[in-house]
């Protein structure tokens, strides 16, 4: 009977031409895992993208649509010696909790016997006057119990390196477990011949030191998980949907589409984005916004998925669901942040693929030296061992990764998304930023600036009557006025406003001329030039509503903040002269252009860069997409549009600018560690390898030393969760 496999379900379309599956991948233990896993997939014809994500063994593939069936990539894992599965959230949740479990009872075990070798052998190192008996005895009681221990506890490494090998390839893990397999088989002889000397304590203490690193790794890395788990739990699964105009029904979200009608109840988490249509609450939008505090909810106002609806009912106009939403999207950020490769991962990577072989050289060398030398073969093997064990690329290994993956965690958890692997790098160097002024600079939404000037009685009607309107400055005044309920009998004039009778008078909303308002429209924008207008008649009476995008509250401080730190502040925005002249004066920026075409922008950053200038652009992604694909590095806030074909590699939550700051300063901070933690990687073999190639350090010393290195590099990477 023949079996197909269809894993058709998993695979999702990027565009019309490629195809992307996910496949959680096991066995995947350090940075030359990683590389032989794309290198591997990346040779097949028609793939033109394999790369892994450490922190949860995530294997993303993406090939030319049609052309390959995904079973071979399975296939494939399988010949390098991995096994594969397509990615499931819950299933990798119960694999990866199962492992840490593993991982957890392999480290009780190894320290259990350790604690236990070292009370055996500290009798025979200080016994100066013990008998050959005795001292064979206490040999033979650390044999019976390291060896079990040893078989039990070092399974991560084993089964890693085994693999390894049967797909004729090396590890970190091949030097490692032939290390420990040597000191116990040599220890065993030695038990055997009754020499003064065995090395049970040194194999178990060293993986007791490898499994607690190893360990500990895992914890850090689960920490970068969490934010994206927290992420999937702020994400409803089923929605409750109008299927007529008085029944619901709870229906999937795959099932939910944009324009239909859901209802929102209290103490739920919406499942969608879109516009509150009926209903009065109180919402937490924290995600979106950074405000911790609950906001009014009621007809007109976006709320989007994930969002805590805190106390009233809620009907809310769908406009995009499942896949198409603004928390979707910001999950896809985090996970491109995670799988993407920086040049110092891609660095370390290569260093330690070329590390493995290497040691095993250094080490057969070394025994074959002592040999010549004249040394017993005894005595050759047994510095081979520490020269092993010493050597061990670990360190390496985790020198960049582990504070990539600390600072992406840390920088999200300040509103900071990276979109791609380099990003910290190049925002690290930054000495000039670029600023765009609307929707930058400014709130997205526009906002009435004189609602204090028009009676509260008449901003009322005029925001109930703007709810017939489309138009954003319209929208802004309803906005303003908290209208709930329009107007009736509203009719529509195209490119001039909107209009109804009550009680017998007429009301107009548009353009000032429409409403017989031009005198008062010139006397607004003389005093604020940079203002819109929209003007509202009752009869004989005339307003005139000013409108435009308000300042970010933040703006300023963040500009003194990034002048504070000796970085060069432009303003570079499309606007009117006034309206850039205003902005640059209030917030101290030195250097502004006014009515900068896309292209001019292109042309001032790449004349920035000649001069050797490293160029941060600040932008909403739209008509600044070009100008961020031409800086050094670029940044987008998350209310910019199309932020899946957004070319910005760093996005912004919430409505402060303050993330540009901490962008910069986590970028630092995480430089200077991934630096120490090369130089405490490189500087510790440096150090220790002509010490175990001369002799000078037993395989106990060895194992210490090569533990200690790891867990101060990971120890070090910790530091890059905080600014200071």
């Amino acid at each position: 009977m023949l079996m197909t496999r269809d894993f058709s379900h998993y695979v999702k379309d990027v565009d019309a031409d490629t195809a992307h599956l996910d496949l959680a991948v096991e066995g995947v233990s350090c940075a030359g895992c990683m590389a032989k896993i794309e290198r591997g997939l990346s040779s097949i014809p028609d793939v033109t993208r394999a790369r892994v994500n450490f922190t949860d063994r995530r294997l993303a593939i993406e090939w030319k649509k049609g052309a390959l069936n995904p079973a071979l990539f399975i296939d494939r894992l399988a010949e390098l010696g991995y096994k594969a599965y397509p990615f499931e959230p819950m299933r990798a949740e119960i694999e990866e909790a199962s492992r840490a479990k593993w991982l957890l009872t392999c480290l009780g075990v190894a320290a259990f016997a350790s604690m236990n070798v070292m009370m055996l052998s500290i009798p025979i190192w200080v016994g100066t006057d013990m008998l050959p008996e005795t001292r064979d005895f206490f040999h033979w009681l650390s044999a019976l119990v390291v060896l079990p221990s040893a078989a039990y506890a070092g399974q991560p490494f084993f089964k890693s390196a085994w693999q390894a090998l049967r797909a004729r390839s090396v590890n970190m893990d091949v030097p490692i477990s032939i290390g420990v397999i040597l000191a116990l088989a040599m220890s065993l002889v030695e038990t055997i011949n009754h020499a003064e000397h065995a090395y049970f304590d040194a194999a178990i203490m060293l993986l007791t030191f490898l499994l607690a690193g190893r360990f500990l790794d895992q914890k850090m890395r689960q920490r970068t998980r969490a934010v994206a788990g927290n992420l999937a739990a702020l994400k409803a699964e089923t929605a409750t949907k109008f299927v007529g105009p008085d029944e619901i029904r709870e229906v999937p979200i795959a099932a939910v589409q944009p324009g239909d009608i859901v209802l929102l109840r209290a103490g739920e988490r919406c499942a969608v984005d879109g516009v509150v249509i009926e209903g009065r609450s109180e919402i937490d939008q924290s995600l979106i916004t950074g405000e911790t505090r609950h906001v009014p909810a009621e007809r007109g106002v976006a709320v989007y998925a994930g969002t805590l609806n805190m106390s009233g009912s809620l009907r809310i106009k769908v406009s995009a669901a499942a896949e198409g939403t603004l928390l979707a999207e910001i999950s896809r950020l985090l996970e491109n942040a995670l799988q993407a490769r920086s040049r110092y991962v891609q660095l370390a990577d290569r260093a330690s693929r070329l590390y493995a072989p290497l040691v095993h050289i250094t080490a057969l060398l070394t025994m074959l030296g002592w040999v010549a030398l004249g040394a017993s073969w005894h005595d050759a093997i047994v510095t081979a061992i520490a020269v092993l064990i010493i050597t061990c690329p670990c360190a390496l290994g985790l020198a960049i990764p582990a504070v990539q993956t600390v600072a992406s965690g840390a920088m999200f958890r300040a509103g900071v998304l990276l979109n791609t692997g380099d990003a910290i790098e190049r925002v690290a160097e930054v000495d000039t930023v670029v600023f765009d002024k609307t929707g930058t600079l400014t709130l997205p939404e526009l906002d009435v600036v004189n609602a204090g000037a028009v009676p509260p009685a008449v901003f009322e009607l005029a925001g109930r009557l703007a709810l017939a309107s489309h138009h954003p400055v319209a929208a802004a005044v309803a906005r303003a006025a908290q209208a709930r309920s329009p107007l009736a009998d509203v009719v529509e004039e195209p490119g001039q406003g909107v209009r109804t009778v009550l009680d017998g008078e007429e009301l107009r909303l548009g353009s000032p001329a429409y409403c017989g308002a031009e005198a008062q429209a010139l006397a607004v924008m003389s005093e604020d030039p940079e203002v819109s207008v929209v003007a509202f008649s009752r009869g004989d009476e005339r307003y005139v509503f000013a409108v435009r995008q308000q300042l970010r509250a933040d703006a300023k401080d963040t500009i003194a903040a990034l002048h504070a730190r000796g970085v060069v502040v432009e303003l570079l925005s499309g606007d009117r002269e006034p309206a850039v002249r205003h902005a640059a004066d209030t917030l101290g920026v030195a250097i502004w252009r006014a009515g900068v075409k896309p292209a001019d922008k292109i042309a001032h950053i790449e004349a920035l860069k000649r001069r050797g200038r490293k160029v941060m652009m600040v932008g909403d992604g739209m008509n600044d997409a070009p100008a961020l694909a031409a800086a050094s590095v670029s940044m987008s806030p998350i209310s910019a549009a199309h932020l899946s074909q957004s070319t910005a590699d760093l996005v912004f939550l919430g409505k402060e600018l303050a993330p540009v700051v901490t962008a910069i300063d986590y970028a630092r901070k995480a430089m200077r560690l991934m630096r120490e933690n090369l130089g405490l990687a490189i500087g510790y073999n440096v150090l220790a390898v002509p010490i175990a190639i001369l002799g000078y350090a037993t395989p106990l010393i060895a194992a210490v030393a090569m533990s200690g290195s790891s867990l101060l590099v990971m120890l070090n990477a910790l530091r890059a969760r905080r600014v200071n």
